[in-house]
């Protein structure tokens, strides 16, 4: 009975780790996108700021 619990270990552990890398991968995305955006965001506020335009409307998008 050992053997076939080492068994089903053995074949579910490929696919657990692949599924933990590729959630891993995604939340990297998914965080650097959201970092981007907060970027993009400020330097275009300060651009805005700067040629003495009004903030961004946010309720429009």
């Amino acid at each position: 009975m050992d053997d076939y619990w080492i068994a089903v270990i053995a074949a579910l552990l490929p696919t657990v780790v692949v599924v933990g890398l590729l959630v891993f991968v995604l939340r990297s995305i998914l965080r650097m996108d959201r970092t981007e955006r907060r970027v993009y965001a400020k330097v275009e506020a300060e651009e805005r700021k700067k040629r003495g335009l009004a903030p961004r409307d946010e309720s429009a998008v």
